[in-house]
This record gives structure tokens, sequence and C-alpha cells, in this order.
């Protein structure tokens, strides 16, 4: 009432010229503001649904001891939760109550130049050093050494995971800071492929569903066709779950396929336009199942981070596992192959060696090189304030002494020679304790194909195997421009190429 008595007290108290004037002017704005809703409503009502969509973890969660923040490309962790709440268990099985794991996880660096990417995979059972991790109740783990990759998400078994203790431990075990972490699930990874219509995939022979759940009593049906196919929502989420049945049967050759779907994937949204049009559909199929840092929360930041890889060419995409080897039943991650890597994309140095920082090395024109950074594999050794104790674990007299002398002259302080207790080691091992895996990376770089091994007890020891009897050089491993990293995958390469092990 009150609003109607002043608006009826100010058209009486103007001219009747003015009156019309106002009328007309307000038509127009009506007008005016009913086709800005017609033409923006639908991206509006996106937007408005994506926010509202779109969960996010807490930052409280993340270490004090993180490394620095970089000034080149960005690191993006992505981590696929096999979590079955929220309608997860009728597409991946199993039981809803269960706590929430990490299925698979890579780590997306994007140089600098906004026109390379490389993605490294991390194997669920590689063995890691998991840092202390907040638990729902406030307090905190202690750190565990030599644990399961995967074990990080688990940490306090809630059903929908510990993502930030995962962006911890990738954090610790890379030496790079990560800038944002994005969690899919099930639901929200078998909606973003019947968004796209489908992503060309290929399997190496027929599959049935007794290769999808190895417990069934028979075969089953046929499930895939040997060669290429399109596949979308619940056979997608099969085909990159799929293990058994396959090469080796093991989640190595599982990353294998996933790092060729996600390939297929990225090719297939390139292919269909990198607009603001095409990804909001995208956007809004995902959201629903994301968790995401507090740094992605919201639809615009989303979408901005997309549109920042537009340029990101097909072929400069690249796909890699972190350097491994198997442990028994488990997969250890080799050194210093993996701190090689990091310390390349620390440096935003592409796996061939190209620079792509987008700026000039050296102070340089061009070129591929890049300016070495600390802790880069291109720095110079020094062994100066490092200890260490030299042990002979081969039958070959004097070789503790002979590399003891050797690592004196380059600045190291021997603590102790020794024979070891056994003397049949085959390869040399560096043993280090808790908080020396940079300074055992630098005694690494004297010893070919040395492999390094996390212990629980303080300080370094080397145990000389046959290969530094046979070649006792003790130089240090020359810096090569190249990344040795095995099985790269280009998102443009044949989807049947290179798709399992055995």
């Amino acid at each position: 009432m009150t609003g109607g008595s002043r608006s009826t007290h100010a058209h009486r108290s103007g001219t009747p010229g003015t009156a019309r004037k106002r009328g007309r002017a307000g038509r127009l704005l009506v007008t005016a503001l009913a086709l800005l809703v017609l033409a923006t409503g639908g991206f509006g009502w996106v937007y408005l649904k994506l926010n509202g969509d779109i969960s996010t973890f807490g930052a409280d969660g993340l270490s004090d001891d993180r490394p620095p923040a970089s000034v080149r490309g960005q690191n993006v962790l992505v981590i696929g939760s096999d979590a079955r709440t929220g309608g997860n268990s009728d597409l991946g099985g199993g039981d809803k109550d269960d706590i929430g794991r990490s299925d698979t996880a890579f780590l997306l660096h994007v140089y600098a130049d906004q026109r390379h990417a490389v993605a490294v995979s991390f194997p669920r059972d590689s063995l890691v050093d998991i840092p202390p991790c907040r638990l729902p109740d406030g307090s905190w783990t202690p750190a565990r050494s030599g644990a399961m990759f995967n074990s990080a998400f688990s940490v306090g078994q809630t059903a929908e995971g510990n993502p930030a203790c995962t962006q911890n431990t990738v954090e610790k075990l890379t030496g790079l800071r990560v800038d944002h972490t994005v969690v899919v699930d099930f639901k929200g990874f078998a909606a973003l492929t019947d968004v796209v219509d489908g992503v060309r995939v290929c399997l190496p022979h027929d599959v049935y569903q007794k290769d999808l759940n190895p417990k069934r009593a028979s075969r089953g049906e046929r499930i895939f066709a040997k060669g290429e196919q399109t596949v979308s929502g619940q056979k997608a989420l099969d085909y990159v779950r799929l293990r058994h049945g396959i090469g080796d049967g093991s989640d190595i050759g599982r990353i294998k396929r996933q790092q060729a779907f996600v390939a297929g994937l990225l090719k297939k949204v390139k292919s269909d336009g990198l607009t603001p049009t095409r990804l909001l559909p995208l956007a809004n199929a995902a959201t629903e199942s994301l968790t995401v840092d507090p740094g992605l929360g919201s639809a615009d930041k989303l979408v901005s981070f997309a549109m920042s890889l537009k340029d990101v060419d097909l072929h400069d995409t690249k796909f890699v596992t972190v350097p491994w080897r198997y442990q028994g039943a488990r997969v250890a991650i080799v050194e210093p192959e993996a701190d090689a890597l990091w310390s390349a994309l620390r440096a935003d140095r592409t796996l061939d060696g190209q620079n792509a920082s987008g700026h000039p090395a050296n102070g340089g024109s061009g070129g591929t090189g890049a300016t070495p950074t600390a802790g880069d594999s291109a720095s110079p050794v020094s062994g100066a304030g490092i200890a260490v104790a030299v042990y002979n674990g081969t039958r070959t007299r004097g070789l503790a002494a002979r590399a003891a002398e050797r690592l004196r002259s380059e600045g190291f302080t021997v603590t102790a020679t020794a024979t070891a207790s056994t003397q049949d080691h085959t390869a040399t091992v560096i043993e280090y304790g808790p908080g020396q895996k940079e300074r055992a990376g630098t005694v690494a770089r004297f010893f070919a194909s040395a492999e390094l091994r996390p212990v629980s007890v303080p300080g370094i020891s080397v145990v000389l195997g046959r290969t530094y009897a046979d070649h006792p050089s003790a130089t240090p491993a020359a810096p090569s421009a190249t990344v040795p990293a095995r099985d790269t995958r280009s998102a443009d390469d044949d989807p049947c190429s290179d798709l399992s092990y055995g």
C-alpha cells in the first residue's frame, strides 16, 4: 500500500509531458530487461546452479610446511574417488557406507607458456612417505614412511575421503606446490562422458563380465568387443576401472588405459570447441559430483581455468607415469629419475628438454634450455654438509674404502665404512632416514642406477652393489636435457597404441 500511494503522488506532482516521457522510458527499460533475461537467462541459471552444486574441501587440512608457490606454470591434482555414497554404488558396486579411496590420481602441470602440459600418474599402490594429515576431530596423524599412495585419501576413514592429505603427500613427494585439487567420483565421471556424446577408446581383445569382476564363477557376457569403439556413462566407467583380463592385470596397465581415455576425452572436447558455450554443459555435468579446493569453488573460476587451457596443443599434452619399479607386490618410485622429473617441472622444462616457461632461458632470446633452479638436477653436485656411511654389499675387497675416498673428495662427510650384513647385492641401495630424501638424492648422483629406500632410522647409508663394483667410477651422473620418462603418451596418439603391460 505504501508503495502504491508513493507512486501515485509522484505521478501527480509532475507535468503531463514528463509523465509520458517517464512512461515511455519505463516501458523501454522493462522491454530491454526482458530481452536481456531471455538472452542470458539460460547462462545465468546455469551459473547459479553450478555455484550451488560445487563442493569444496577445507583448506585447514593442508600442511603448514608447503613448497613455495611457483611463478611459472601451475599444478592441478586430479583424484578419481571410488566413494560409494550419493548413488555412486549403483555405478561402481560395493558398500554405500564404505570409506572413500582414491582409485586413480595424476598431477597435471600446465606450463607457463600455456601451450604445453604433462599429466604424471601415481600408481595407487606405490610406496611413499605420507606427512602428518588432519583428522575429522582436528587432530593430526604422525608421519608415515613406506605407505601405499592411495591410503592418504583414506586417512580419517570418512565416506568423502581426505583430498587434503593426498595433496600434502603429493607436495612432499614432488616438492611442487599444488595450486588446485579436483576430486571426481563415479557419477561425475559418467555424466561427463555422456555430455560429450562418448569417448573413442580401444581394447586389445574381447572383454567379458568376469574380467571386470574376477569373483564371478563364469566368464559371463561380452561387455567390450576388440578394437575401437565409443563409450560413455557406465561403459566408460567400466573401461577405466577394468584391470583383470588385460595384459598382466596390473594397476600400471590400467593407468595406461586411463591415460589413453583422458587423451581421448581431451581430443573430443578440443574438437567440439573450447568455448564458454561448450564448457558450461560440461561443467554442469561434472560439478554435481565434483569436490574442489576453495580456490576453484565457483563456476566462473572453474570455467576460467578451463579456458586457460584452450591453446594447449594436443601433441604437446603428454601423459607419463612417475618412474617406478616393482617391489614385491607393491610399486617403488625410482630415484634419482623421479627427482629429475620434478626438477624439470619446477623449471618449466618439458620432457624433451624444451624451455616452456614463456621466457628466454639464461638471458638469451629463446632457445630450449632452462635456467637451473634450487634443487634442479642441472645444478652442480656438492657433498658439503652431507654425512653418509658406506657399506660393501659385494665380495670385492676394498670397495667401500674406495667409494668413501671418492665421496670425501667431493665434500661428503663419511661417518663409517664397513662390510654389509650380506654380500649378494646386485644394485646399490641408498637408505635414508626421515627428512633426508633430498640429500640422499645428491648421494645417488654418484652411483649409477642406485635405488633410494626410506628407512625409519636417521642418517644416510650407501650399500654398494655389483653394479658399482663393475663400474666404480663414482662420477656424478651428467644432467640430461631430457627427463628419463618411459611410456610417454601424447593426447593425439592412436587410441589403440600401448594399452597394457604383458
